[in-house]
């Protein structure tokens, strides 16, 4: 009798979907710190190019944060979201961040190479930019209505 390798655990109906928005966001951020960078460079000069691309980077890392949390966490939990290991990681995900971003806006703020200006409207086309995304991504998603469960007689998930 041969021996049967271990069984795999079956990925998470949501994995694709945050993978998705990990994706599309980090194509986001790059058109934003392209069109922002450029844009406040010839409205603002260096300070503006500078700006901008700080706005840029800072909304692909808590973009990259939350969706990299939650995919870390289906895969610590086995995808069970009553795990508290899941609320663990992801809710000390969401306060790293937020404690993160306090300090970079306060260390920012009085920067001379920093045009606040620039920056808050590279972060707002950020945010209003993940949510689109997020929005998008999850609307063309087809995730069914009873996720990773395995039906008597399934040898593996579809």
């Amino acid at each position: 009798m041969t021996p049967q390798p271990p069984a795999r655990r079956p990925e998470p109906s949501s994995t694709p979907v945050f993978r998705n928005i990990l994706k599309y966001g980090t194509l986001l951020s790059v058109a934003i710190a392209v069109i922002g960078g450029a844009l406040g460079y010839v409205l603002v000069g260096a300070n503006g190019l500078v700006s901008a691309l700080v706005g840029a980077a800072m909304a692909v890392l808590f973009l990259g944060v939350t969706a990299a949390s939650i995919l870390f966490a289906n895969r610590v939990s086995g995808a069970d979201m009553l795990n508290p290991a899941y609320f663990a990681i992801v809710m000390g995900a969401w306060f790293l961040k937020f404690l993160v971003f306090l300090i970079l806006v306060f260390v920012l703020k009085d920067q001379p190479w920093i045009d606040g200006t620039v920056l808050f409207l590279t972060l707002v086309a950020a945010v209003l930019g993940t949510l689109v995304v997020d929005l998008v991504v999850i609307a063309r998603s087809r995730i069914p209505y009873v996720s990773d469960v395995t039906l008597p007689g399934d040898t593996e998930r579809r």
